[in-house]
């Protein structure tokens, strides 16, 4: 069997981990590894929206900005931490260069400055964009890096386990089991485990995550490491066919909803005799307020719960009724404008923008040509022409603001030498400023490698330990491929069975008595997985069981942190929308079951942090968040700390 030993390892390999490993190798860490199913097959390399944001420290114009204002920007989300809101502001200037630096175009003026526009949660113009492929620029830029200093990357790589070990009374991660090109599985033994495998994206079928990417954050829920936030997800409109965002410009130009019933959804106009249905329409007062509010979609995205009421995001509540309760399917067409549709009805906030955009032609595709061409031609990159055809939709998965619980260098909180970076670290709260994540993860992996480099290196890896815990992981791992040799259950099965659940009972609309009852199926889908398996005679099976293991137990603690969450009256809030009886009803026109819990604002001073034991036993608890730290920055004092690792304690 193959065994490596490595300083530092860097699972995954998108726009966060790649920026780890280069920090690191700048700063003097050279003995490292990365590896990754794919270079090509994360979420950042593979998605994008209309006019992708990148957000960072104003660097333009004339208005004030700091790092305690932006600071303030990320913490008045809610539910998030104070310190950690301020090192991402900290640090957003210096991981923005590093990718100027690197190639990536992000405009300046003639004099330098790096133009900015106003983001979602954002007071000031901090956001910025290189069109629809910011991320995946990114990624290539970086990627260029890692190759032309010939940092190692294995790929076809799928890490099956986390390894961790307790000394004394503190578990450390050692390691990880993965299979390997070849289908063998393979050891690797590391001081320090970056973990940036992004978010569960493998959890919901309703999803903008790209099919190649389904994340591995149960590995580590499994070794017991800290969670913090996992009821904070993000839902939006995205098409289907080709997973993307649609907001921003997409929405600005004001296309027109339709919706077709399932048999008809694929046919071409000339074979349909039905024309479709513009169903928004019923539920507005007018044409006017109906193509307003479309507008707004674009400004106001994601789905948000307190725009239910009175705001865009009931759009997202009617297509998800056509296209889960009625079952028909929902299309976006920019070919003709919506019925009745008048620039003079708008609304004055949209008919400003139109005009001083120059965009007031006859047609949304034609509008959208001027707007944003860039956004049409992505769709041309994957055989969609929006110019010719309609683009089907749906309220899909698109990020998660929780994930695991780090510390202001991006180590965990309770496992030692594991650093999560990138999505799977839950430093967001509620609402975040757009673009942010980007900016966190770049700046995750700028701390992880300082505090590796810098900080007071640790005793070495007990080798007897680390032995002992490798054979007995590998030991079973060996014992489950030979049970389930013979299994008749299928990967393809089981994996639509727990994503059907967490689309219909853990994405945005929500509800605690299915989620009890969703929890109990997958209790049970959990121990079919354990003791009956499904069949592996293949490395593809192979590999697909031991993913969908560890996707099932993490879909299994989300839904428990989110019913917790419920229980505790948290109210609707975010992309959460929670269905109670005794609510208040989001519309006249909807059924009765659109009565929302109204959202209690205290608990966004607290964090939700969940923990599972060594029994697989999951217990959640609130904690006070922190506040934003106010420093006493006197020069010397600080020139004394710094020179003496004090900042790493």
């Amino acid at each position: 069997m193959k065994k490596t030993d490595v300083h530092t390892l860097i699972i995954g390999s998108g726009a966060a981990g790649l920026n780890a490993a280069l920090q690191l190798y700048r700063k003097g860490i050279t003995d490292i590894l990365i590896l990754t199913e794919g270079l090509k097959k994360g979420t950042s390399i593979n998605t994008g929206s209309d006019k992708q944001t990148y957000y960072k420290l104003s660097l333009c114009g004339s208005e004030g900005d700091c790092p305690q204002s932006m600071a303030r920007a990320y913490y008045d989300g809610g539910a998030m931490h104070g310190d950690l809101a301020l090192v991402e502001a900290t640090t957003s200037p210096k991981a923005f260069f590093n990718l100027v630096d690197l190639g990536v175009p992000f405009p300046t003026d003639r004099y330098g400055q790096y133009a900015g526009y106003k983001t979602d949660h954002d007071p000031l113009q901090r956001a910025t964009s290189i069109g629809p492929y910011t991320s995946r620029e990114m990624c290539r830029a970086l990627i260029k890096e890692i190759k032309r200093l010939d940092i190692p990357v294995y790929e076809k790589r799928d890490v099956i386990e986390l390894l961790t070990v307790t000394e004394g009374s503190v578990k450390r991660a050692v390691g990880v089991i993965a299979i390997g090109e070849n289908d063998e599985l393979e050891l690797y033994k590391a001081e320090n485990v970056i973990f940036a495998v992004g978010g569960p994206g493998g959890l919901y079928k309703t999803s903008v995550y790209p099919g190649s990417h389904t994340g591995a954050i149960g590995l580590a829920l499994k070794e017991g490491a800290l969670a913090r936030n996992l009821p904070e997800s993000q839902f939006g409109l995205a098409s289907t066919k080709f997973r993307w965002n649609v907001s921003g410009s997409y929405m600005q130009v004001i296309p027109r909803f339709v919706s077709y019933a399932a048999d008809d959804a694929d046919k071409d106009d000339s074979e349909c005799e039905c024309e479709g249905i513009e169903f928004l329409k019923d539920y507005f007062n007018s044409s006017g307020e109906m193509n307003s509010m479309v507008f707004l979609k674009g400004y106001q995205w994601p789905f948000d719960s307190a725009k239910v009421l009175s705001g865009s995001s009931l759009i997202d509540i009617l297509v998800y009724i056509e296209t889960v309760e009625k079952g028909r399917r929902v299309y976006l067409d920019f070919r003709s404008n919506p019925e009745g549709f008048d620039f003079k009805a708008l609304s004055p906030e949209v008919q400003e923008y139109l005009v001083n955009s120059d965009v007031l032609l006859p047609t949304p595709i034609e509008r959208l040509e001027k707007l944003n061409p860039g956004a049409i031609n992505l769709y041309l990159d994957h055989h969609i022409d929006i110019r010719e055809e309609k683009l089907e939709i749906a309220v899909c998965a698109q990020h998660n603001n929780g994930g695991l619980a780090a510390d202001i260098w991006w180590q965990s909180e309770n496992i030692l030498n594991l650093f999560p970076v990138g999505e799977v670290n839950g430093s967001h709260g509620v609402n975040r400023p757009g673009g942010s994540a980007l900016n966190s993860g770049q700046v995750g992996g700028y701390r992880a490698a300082e505090y590796i480099s810098s900080a007071v290196s640790r005793d070495k890896i007990d080798e007897g330990l680390f032995k002992k815990e490798a054979s007995g992981r590998l030991e079973t791992i060996n014992s489950v491929v030979e049970k389930f040799s013979n299994s008749q259950g299928s990967w393809k099965e089981e994996r639509r069975i727990f994503q059907e659940r967490m689309s219909r009972c853990g994405a945005f609309i929500r509800e605690a008595k299915t989620l009890k009852i969703a929890i109990e199926e997958a209790k049970n889908q959990l121990e079919r997985l354990e003791i009956v398996g499904t069949r592996i005679t293949s490395g593809r099976e192979m590999r697909e069981y031991f993913r969908n293991r560890q996707l099932c137990f993490s879909h299994l603690v989300y839904m428990q942190a989110i019913l917790f969450a419920l229980e505790s009256k948290t109210g609707s809030r975010g992309s959460g929308l929670v269905l109670d009886t005794n609510g208040k009803k989001i519309d006249k026109l909807v059924d009765e079951k659109w009565t929302i819990m109204l959202e209690d604002s205290s608990f966004r001073e607290k964090i939700e942090e969940t923990l599972v034991d060594d029994f697989g036993n999951v217990t959640n608890q609130w904690i006070e968040r922190k506040n934003i730290p106010d420093e006493n920055l006197w020069f010397e004092n600080i020139w004394h700390q710094f020179q003496h690792k004090e900042i790493y304690q």
